[in-house]
Parts: structure tokens; C-alpha cells; sequence
């Protein structure tokens, strides 16, 4: 499996990102969430507003889900046992950040690997609001042996 190894940094702070750091370094919200999917464990309520709003594109299909425990509920199913982040990449937008993700773990003994882009619009005071994902879908390792094949053919 070929994936890009990149080292995992956060973007400069943002106003929202000052109001949830303590001072001491602690993390934000969207570190939370990092974390979360990487552990492959249901994210903590408190990082996101009780209205929060999921917009998911996935292969072949798109839903919505509106509500802290219907959105922790949804990704949650995405990340079902730890994973490693190959790639995480943030990039900072008025009121949010850009977060792209590809995450490979093992499933009922087989490699896999997932490729996202994460939306994410955070209320003043650094919950999360909103998250638009846009999900490429779950490729197991003879997909992605199929792939970089074509690559190479390319």
C-alpha cells in the first residue's frame, strides 16, 4: 500500500482556537477530533455545539445529520477501531479549518485506507458547528493495489 507520510502539524491559531486553549497548550477542538478519528473512538460531545450539522458526500450518495449525539453517532461508524493518519493536512479558513485526512487500518485482518476533506466551522467560543466531509470511500488492499497499478500505467 503507497501512501504519503506527512508530518501532522496545526495551523496558527485562530480566535476560536484562543478560546479554547487554556494557555497551557491544550488541545482544540479540531485536535480533539484528529485524535478521535486516528483512535478510531466516538468523539467527545463537548467539542461540539449541541446543533452541530453533519453534510457527508460518500460514494455514491450524500446525508445529512443535525444534533451533538446524531453527528458523534454517525462518525463514530466511520472509525471503528484505531487507524494511522498517513496524512493530515490543515489549512485555515474564516470562522474554521480545512482538514484533510487519508487513514489506513486493518479490518477483519485486511489493509485499508481512506482519503477525506473535512469542512469544519467552529462557534465563537470553538465547537464545532458544522462539518461538510467529503469521503473518497474505503478501499481495501487489493483496491488499492488496483490503483497503483493504474498509477504506474498512467
Amino acid at each position: 500500500m503507497t501512501t504519503t507520510n506527512t508530518k501532522i502539524t496545526a495551523p496558527t491559531a485562530t480566535t476560536a482556537d484562543a478560546a479554547a486553549d487554556d494557555g497551557l497548550g491544550s488541545p482544540t477542538p479540531v485536535d480533539r477530533f484528529i485524535a478521535s478519528v486516528e483512535q478510531g473512538r466516538p468523539l467527545d460531545l463537548q467539542i461540539l455545539h449541541p446543533e452541530v450539522a453533519l453534510d457527508a458526500t460518500v460514494p455514491n450518495w450524500r446525508f445529512h445529520r443535525q444534533g451533538a449525539d446524531a453527528v458523534a453517532t454517525e462518525l463514530a461508524g466511520f472509525y471503528d477501531g484505531p487507524g494511522h493518519l498517513e496524512l493530515v493536512r490543515r489549512v485555515l479558513l474564516p470562522g474554521g479549518e480545512l482538514v484533510e485526512i487519508t487513514r489506513s487500518w486493518t479490518e477483519d485482518g485486511v489493509p485499508h485506507l481512506s482519503h477525506q476533506a473535512h469542512v469544519i466551522d467552529l462557534t465563537p467560543d470553538g465547537r464545532i458547528v458544522r462539518d461538510t466531509l467529503f469521503c473518497g470511500g474505503r478501499w481495501p488492499a487489493d483496491l488499492l493495489a488496483e490503483m497503483e497499478a493504474a498509477d504506474a500505467d498512467a
